[in-house]
């Protein structure tokens, strides 16, 4: 970590209250990244983003009204000084890793502390390559156009992706070819990913589940926990927990009872209308 270098100031924009209580508690717990305000909307994140001149941002994709997207957008229309974006997202991945093109970073939801503090570090790294570069129009950082950058989103969320392909699952000494529509759930436990369908049980050559989620749809896929990924069409039944907290029984075999992350909630409300 750079003890001797200034502090990043940074903006977090969440509409979760709890999505931006966690964020601050690690960039705190950082130690190089000073927050100087919070926003909970799309409209907020323009008028702070204007108003302080952050570094960074971490903005939320998925916000009612104007969305992580459409503040990007409004920001280049109106030619203002583009801080350092590091996008937050719940789901729809697919869309998100379009901006991981050494232009952009972004964090999955439930927020990893590595990750985090990886994508300070990159933050950091194109700062200081972009100072000698401040007023040029639209540049975003190592120089990459934002304006091409929102077009190719526009063109990902118009046409994703096909993901169709089958799933290698080691079961003993066997390798097992497993459609993804068979598969309820996916968990790490120290580094290794067991998969689970109705009547198989398995482990996946994948290192995280960042990489199993990559060869998944990422609309039917959703990581309801930091460990957990699950196939919401193998989702048996909600089962209310403690403060307010829930509960996924799975229709596999063992109907396994899966946690949901105070973070993931509200995506849970959403995709089951609760």
């Amino acid at each position: 970590m750079h003890t001797s270098a200034p502090p990043i100031t940074a903006l977090i924009i969440d509409d979760e209250q709890l999505a931006r209580e966690e964020l601050k508690y690690l960039l705190d717990s950082a130690g190089s990244v000073e927050v100087v305000a919070q926003g909970a909307n799309g409209i907020e994140a323009v008028e702070l983003i204007r108003e302080y001149q952050p570094d960074l941002v971490f903005l939320d994709v998925q916000m009612p009204g104007l969305d992580g997207f459409a503040v990007l957008k409004q920001l280049i229309e109106h030619n203002d000084r583009l801080p350092q974006i590091i996008f937050a997202t719940a789901f729809d991945q697919y869309a998100v890793r379009a901006f991981d093109v050494n232009a952009i970073d972004y964090l999955l939801k439930p927020f990893d502390k590595a990750r985090v503090l990886q994508a300070i570090e990159r933050a950091r790294l194109r700062l200081q390559e972009t100072a000698q570069a401040e007023g040029e129009p639209l540049a975003g950082p190592g120089g990459f156009k934002l304006d091409s950058l929102i077009r190719l989103i526009e063109q990902q969320q118009q046409n994703p992706r096909v993901h169709s392909g089958k799933i290698v699952l080691q079961a003993q000494s066997r390798l097992l070819l497993i459609d993804q529509k068979d598969i309820c759930f996916a968990s790490i436990d120290e580094g290794i990913i067991s998969v689970a369908t109705q009547t198989i049980e398995g482990q996946s050559r994948c290192r995280t589940l960042e990489e199993l989620l990559e060869l998944l749809d990422p609309s039917v896929f959703w990581r309801a926990h930091r460990s957990y990924v699950v196939n919401i069409n193998h989702i048996k039944e909600v089962v209310p927990w403690f403060k307010s907290s829930y509960q996924l029984r799975m229709d596999d075999k063992k109907q396994t009872e899966i946690p949901v992350s105070r973070a993931q909630t509200k995506r849970l409300r959403e995709l089951f209308k609760l």
